[in-house]
C-alpha cells in the first residue's frame, strides 16, 4: 500500500472520529435565517467554503499574473 493511500485512510479515520465526537446540534443564526444542524457539519461547511474561496483567489491571482506577463 502506498503512502498516499495510508494518508487518505488516516485522514478518513480522523474525520469519522471528529464527526462522532461533535454530533450535538447547534443553533445557527445568520441575518434573517435561523436553523439547527450538527456542529461537525457547521465546521465542515465553513472549512469547505474557505477552501473554495482560497482556490478561487489563487486561480484569479494566477490568471491575472499570466495576463500581465503576456502584455
Amino acid at each position: 500500500m502506498s503512502a498516499k493511500w495510508i494518508f487518505i485512510i488516516i485522514l478518513f479515520l480522523i474525520v469519522v472520529i471528529f464527526t462522532a465526537q461533535n454530533n450535538s446540534v447547534v443553533e445557527i443564526k445568520f441575518l434573517l435565517w435561523y436553523f439547527e444542524m450538527s456542529r461537525a457539519l457547521v465546521i465542515f461547511f465553513s472549512m469547505a467554503i474557505g477552501i473554495v474561496i482560497g482556490f478561487s483567489l489563487k486561480y484569479l491571482t494566477a490568471k491575472s499574473k499570466k495576463k500581465t506577463k503576456q502584455q
